[in-house]
């Protein structure tokens, strides 16, 4: 009985588990949109992960090194909290605070081994951006209303590795995408009005009066802090290898396909356009063709004596191929017509070097550290104070406890000091960054 009860406490842990990781909504701007580092590991080496044994985040990053893995069976619960901090000023006015400062990700993965195939199962967050302004603030312009953004991509993964050789493996994942936006946006009409690319119908006949307009305003929020109003499903999938070239010494790398998720849409009434004079008008908004980029990494991981490992990798992300524009069309419900919209971008693509180690004090306590170096990918005229991805650096410390043999606690730390730009409208818009990562790992 007392075996029965410790099953279902486990098979109740772990429904618990999935359930708040397919809830979670995703990162905020770390490098680019995407996280510094997955699972407090890595992260604390400073994202270095291609050639290091780092747990179930190995799904998340190269999921070769899966078959590095020490114990038959390993099961990683974690919850990280992120802590950007963005502001935007313009000469003349109050300084605007974003005051979206604290966001939880959950975390989860489940890996065993079967002879020389390792395989699983995770839920991790892959990245996002966003920011609340109040409706007190010069990015109002007016209007009354609040202004905010929150961009989550998460994954659902299933990985498997091959142990082809005793020095070499390989691996994959295939990955169920989710996309979720909200977006409330505040424009002069003149503003907006750049923005257009096409109208149609009565609503396109409309738009001509509101260039004059002191705001314009296009939204859509769910107010749900784990979920977006527009919503998109799709698939990705990710290659990786593992080679101990030497003893002490292991190369690694992979490489990440980009996305192919859906237009992200609302329900058919779940946006709205709106302007001074009482124009209002609900329809349905879809994001055209956003997607996750490109992504390719290699690593190296040194065991320089039996208690310090040095790794190191460098990454390449694709975010030009995917960020040059964001592209939504509008299709009024109650007015009739549409009209479509380009924000520029004009990402670059962005690389980034994960240096780091990890020192065991003894058999149950290890200590890590490392920094994540890397350059802003958004030129600084196009950065938009509502999604400001333009941290560069980052400093990492990291611990892990092994309290017993088969159970473990590690945890990380990041900061991400203020990068300030200009953008081409004049706006200063400053952010840093303070995150932590906290996960409970149990082997059997």
């Amino acid at each position: 009985m007392k075996t029965r009860n410790i099953r279902c406490a486990r098979r109740s842990a772990l429904a618990a588990a999935c359930v708040l990781c397919l809830a979670a909504g995703g990162a905020h701007a770390t490098n680019g949109m995407n996280m510094e580092g997955y699972g407090p590991v890595s992260t604390g080496m400073g994202g270095a992960s291609q050639a290091v044994d780092h747990g179930t985040a190995a799904m998340a990053q190269n999921p070769a090194t899966l078959a590095l893995m020490g114990s038959p069976a390993r099961l990683d619960v974690a919850v990280g909290q992120l802590g950007p901090k963005v502001a935007s000023s313009v000469p003349g006015m109050p300084t605007a605070d974003s005051g979206g400062t604290s966001y939880l990700m959950p975390a989860f993965g489940y890996a065993r081994r079967s002879g020389a195939l390792t395989w699983g199962f995770g839920i991790f967050a892959q990245g996002g951006m966003g920011t609340e302004y109040s409706e007190n603030s010069f990015m109002a312009l007016g209007s009354g209303q609040p202004v905010r953004s929150e961009l989550g991509v998460g994954r659902v993964l299933l990985p498997l590795a091959w142990q082809a050789t005793p020095e070499f493996a390989i691996g994959g994942t295939l990955d169920y995408v989710w996309a979720n936006l909200d977006l409330r946006m505040a424009a002069s009409g003149a503003q907006l009005g750049g923005m257009v690319t096409g109208a149609s119908g009565n609503l396109g006949g409309a738009l001509p009066a509101l260039g004059g307009a002191p705001w314009a305003r296009i939204d859509f929020s769910d107010s749900n802090d784990f979920s977006g109003a527009a919503k998109a499903t799709g698939w990705a999938a990710k290659l990786g290898f593992v080679w101990r070239a030497a003893p002490g010494v292991t190369l690694g790398g992979s490489y990440q396909f980009k996305t192919k998720l859906g237009d992200l849409k609302t329900g058919t009434a779940g946006a709205t356009l709106s302007a001074p004079g009482g124009f209002a008008d609900s329809g349905r908004m879809t994001v055209v063709d956003f997607q996750w980029p490109t992504m390719a990494a290699l690593g190296v991981a040194w065991q320089a004596s039996p208690a310090l490992l040095v790794a190191a990798d460098v990454k390449r992300i694709g975010w030009a191929g995917v960020m040059q524009s964001f592209k939504m069309r509008y299709d009024s419900a109650g007015m009739g017509g549409s009209v479509s919209f380009a924000m520029p971008q004009n990402w670059k693509d962005q690389t980034v070097t994960n240096l780091g180690l990890a020192w065991s004090a003894n058999q149950q306590l290890t200590l890590r550290a490392g920094v994540n170096l890397a350059d802003n990918p958004i030129p600084d005229a196009f950065v938009n104070p509502l999604f400001p991805a333009t941290v560069k650096n980052h400093y990492t410390l990291g611990a892990g406890w092994a309290f017993t043999p088969a159970h473990e606690l590690n945890l990380s730390y990041t900061y991400a000091p203020r990068v300030s730009v200009t953008n081409g409208q004049g706006v200063l818009i400053t952010h840093k960054q303070q995150n932590v990562q906290v996960m409970y790992t149990a082997r059997f």
